[in-house]
């Protein structure tokens, strides 16, 4: 049994293609399935049901790829800490940030970690922070930057604050509310809004807010990108509420409002709560120091188990 069978094992469970897991290992598809095949003559077991039109895990394939998985990430943090001992820090750097993050100044912070470790390698992953936090909990990420209403703390991870936002009323150029001042959850609830896709932590910001001030709105427009959402307020078909420097960073011709009344969210960065990897925590010390304002909002907290 060799580290290369198992990877080819975990490409194919997680594409449910031999075609795909070849290309993404960057070989043939008849070296990967020969592969594969000698594995499975050696467990004595079949790992994948095979049919004409697909590739699934077999029972023994889908205990099988759990464990090769471990023994993936060991081998790799093996050689991650024999670098480490020599102050190098080697392998990829797996990133998850929220499409509205504010914070941190990611590209700048990416900068300052390459110049810092020239052989690390970065994969980036933008999704909503519930999703990115699962992805941490099972060990698909190292880092992610998350974005959560007041009040909700990030669940199974370690993570800092590193910022604080009321979110901003955001409405297309010359519209009435922008010259108000100061508004409230009221003035915007009988508006058609635009906002991230129901159930996802983004748009629980908005919904929570409008809920305790016992107010309904119509959204009916959803988008999990930022700059979608943005680009229909500048269009004229609808508001949202977004952080103000989100806003900032969009260039988008829109205006904006406080909302007296309006929620707040909190920007963290999370980490394995167990066992950081040495790429994790040479990222950390950098973002650390490049926050926007090198903001150290709050301690470290480990939160408790994933419920």
């Amino acid at each position: 049994m060799e580290l290369q069978q198992l990877r080819y094992v975990v490409e194919v469970a997680e594409t449910s293609s031999f075609t795909r897991a070849a290309e993404r290992c960057f070989v043939t598809q008849s070296a990967l399935s020969h592969q594969i095949a000698a594995l499975e003559r050696e467990l004595g077991r079949r790992l994948f049901v095979r049919s004409s039109r697909s590739v699934r895990l077999s029972e023994a394939g889908a205990a099988f790829v759990e464990h090769a998985r471990i023994a993936l990430r060991a081998a790799e943090q093996a050689k991650e800490d024999a670098a480490a001992a020599d102050g190098v820090v080697v392998g990829t750097l797996r990133i998850g940030v929220i499409p509205t993050v504010t914070a941190i100044d990611l590209p700048a912070a990416l900068v300052a970690y390459r110049a810092a470790h020239p052989l690390a390698r970065v994969e980036l992953r933008v999704g909503n922070s519930d999703v990115l936090m699962g992805a941490l909990r099972r060990g698909d990420l190292d880092v992610a930057v998350l974005g959560l209403r007041e009040g909700v703390d990030p669940v199974g991870v370690a993570s800092r604050v590193l910022s604080h936002d009321r979110l901003v009323a955001v409405v297309p150029r010359g519209h009435e509310l922008a010259a108000s001042g100061a508004i409230g959850l009221a003035d915007l609830a009988g508006l058609t809004f635009a906002d991230f896709p129901a159930a996802t932590s983004g748009r629980a910001q908005s919904d929570a807010a409008f809920a305790s001030a016992g107010l309904t709105r119509d959204v009916a427009f959803e988008a999990d990108s930022a700059s979608l959402i943005l680009g229909l307020v500048e269009a004229g078909l609808a508001v949202t509420l977004l952080a103000p420097g989100t806003v900032a960073r969009s260039g988008v011709d829109v205006e904006t409002a406080d909302v007296r009344d309006g929620p707040s969210r909190v920007e963290y960065i999370a980490w394995d709560v167990t066992a950081p990897r040495t790429a994790a925590r040479a990222f950390l010390a950098v973002a650390e120091q490049l926050a926007v304002g090198n903001t150290k909002a709050g301690p470290e907290q480990n939160s408790g188990p994933a419920s």
